[in-house]
């Protein structure tokens, strides 16, 4: 069987494959130029526009841009006004960052409102930068009950956004194609790319969104590993470009919406912002470029290991890293690690972490990859309304961390010449390490445990 996860929800749509990759992709048959980006005439009456995810002036094997097809320029809207958001999470979806300490955090579960949907559903945690000056990161719990309202996209001018189900699946329509996105699989959406949320069935889905303020997800550099191990580059998924239209008298008209405008939410600077535009934002007929968004199943990431004794870093864990540029080498601005089911065969070797203080921040919580809808950890009655098993936690850059008493005396008194799968409860914990200290949000600090002693999961993680 191959080494990937057998998903409860199916997946109907088609993708490329392999990040990094020169990808083109038509909706409508010669709806891309040849050769030339920008004719004067282009094809089925389309107009070029461009996304640009990097300077003009980047090194090639690092510039990020993708020309879009589309039959109307996305410029053609009404002004942006902020958008107050009174249902869901409330407020808290846009206030500020105030809390720090060095205490360690632990939250046994979020407030979770009964119904939102992705835009009332995301409450900030916390935050360490600034995305004006584009710096650093923030970090959002989100729940969705129920799909975004009809004929509303979003998008974050803020950041690129990686998207980390922990329950349930998304049903995601980009302008570049759709993904579906579910527990066990996470997506990252470049910045200013807008896209629909809906819910596969209807089921709640639950999880964390990492908003990247500088510079791009990256696979991490293998050194001396080689070439193939951890995320490999062909697991990686792209969408295809999906026009919102037909071809008429070849000509690609987007679909009229009776009179009902679209409305364009983007969060900028942490708040939320609204106008409105009176055509479809998915009348993209063809693409090609580098800048696109893209998921991975946490199922195929090949997890390296020691085979006789001692244990290893957890960067060795690492699936996508942003690089701190100007910072000691090997800085990250942040890193997305998981921990995954894997096999333990180091000899005389404590099979858990040792007490760690770390120079990083480490955020933690973890991904139900259990995917069988009897296990309790998926009754959608029990959970739709808590996270679970638990919530989250944090722990500073040199706060102690580690296993309790009970578990280490336990770990101490294994037979470590018995090889042993480890991480087989349905769980794959996740780490965010971050450069910079999180500073929290009022509502984060005030449902927070502060320097919790019991630490329960932790030790596995």
């Amino acid at each position: 069987m191959a080494p990937m996860t057998n998903f409860a929800v199916k997946d109907p749509y088609r993708y490329l494959e392999g990040l990094g990759n020169y990808h083109s992709s038509e909706a409508l048959q010669g709806a891309i130029p040849p050769v030339n980006n920008t004719p004067q005439k282009l094809p089925l009456g389309l107009r070029t526009e461009r996304i640009s995810g990097s300077a003009f002036t980047s090194p090639r094997d690092q510039y990020l841009q993708t020309f879009l097809y589309r039959s109307q320029s996305s410029m053609l809207h009404g002004d942006f006004v902020p958008l107050e958001v009174t249902t869901g999470y409330g407020p808290q979806t846009s206030v500020t960052a105030a809390q720090i300490s060095p205490n360690s955090y632990f939250w046994p579960s979020f407030p979770v409102p009964e119904r939102a949907h992705w835009i009332t559903g995301q409450a900030l945690l916390g935050t360490n930068g600034d995305p004006v000056k584009k710096e650093g990161t923030a970090v959002w719990v989100f729940s969705a009950t129920e799909d975004m309202p009809a004929r509303h996209v979003f998008s974050s001018l803020d950041g690129e956004t990686l998207i980390i189900p922990q329950s349930g699946a998304l049903d995601i329509q980009t302008e570049l194609g759709f993904l579906m996105v579910r527990q066990n699989e996470i997506a990252v959406i470049p910045r200013g790319v807008r896209y629909r949320v809906t819910l596969p069935d209807g089921k709640p889905c639950r999880g964390f969104v990492c908003e990247l303020f500088q510079g791009h997800f990256r696979l991490p550099d293998l050194g001396i590993v080689g070439t193939t191990g951890l995320a490999n580059v062909r697991d990686f998924q792209i969408p295809t470009a999906t026009f919102d239209g037909a071809l008429e008298d070849g000509v690609a008209k987007a679909n009229n919406t009776g009179g009902n405008d679209w409305t364009i939410v983007s969060r900028l600077a942490g708040k939320l912002w609204h106008c409105t535009q009176t055509y479809t934002p998915f009348d993209v007929a063809g693409w090609h470029g580098t800048c696109y968004p893209y998921k991975f199943d946490l199922g195929r990431f090949c997890p390296l290991g020691n085979t006789l004794f001692d244990e290893h870093d957890p960067s060795l864990y690492t699936v996508l890293s942003a690089r701190q540029h100007g910072a000691e080498p090997g800085t990250a601005v942040v890193d997305f690690v998981i921990v995954p089911p894997r096999w333990n065969v180091s000899e005389d070797t404590l099979w858990l972490p040792y007490y760690h203080r770390n120079t990083m921040q480490e955020f933690f919580s973890a991904i139900v990859n259990n995917q069988d809808p009897a296990c309790p950890l998926n009754d959608v009655n029990r959970v739709a309304n808590r996270f679970a098993p638990f919530g989250a936690g944090l722990h500073g850059a040199m706060s102690t961390h580690g296993a309790s008493d009970a578990e280490m005396r336990a770990a101490q008194d294994l037979d470590t010449s018995k090889p042993q799968k480890l991480q087989m409860d349905g769980l794959t914990p996740f780490i965010l390490e971050t450069e910079r200290p999180l500073v929290f949000s009022e509502w984060a600090y005030s449902c927070a445990q502060k320097n919790p002693q019991a630490k329960g999961r932790l030790a596995k993680m």
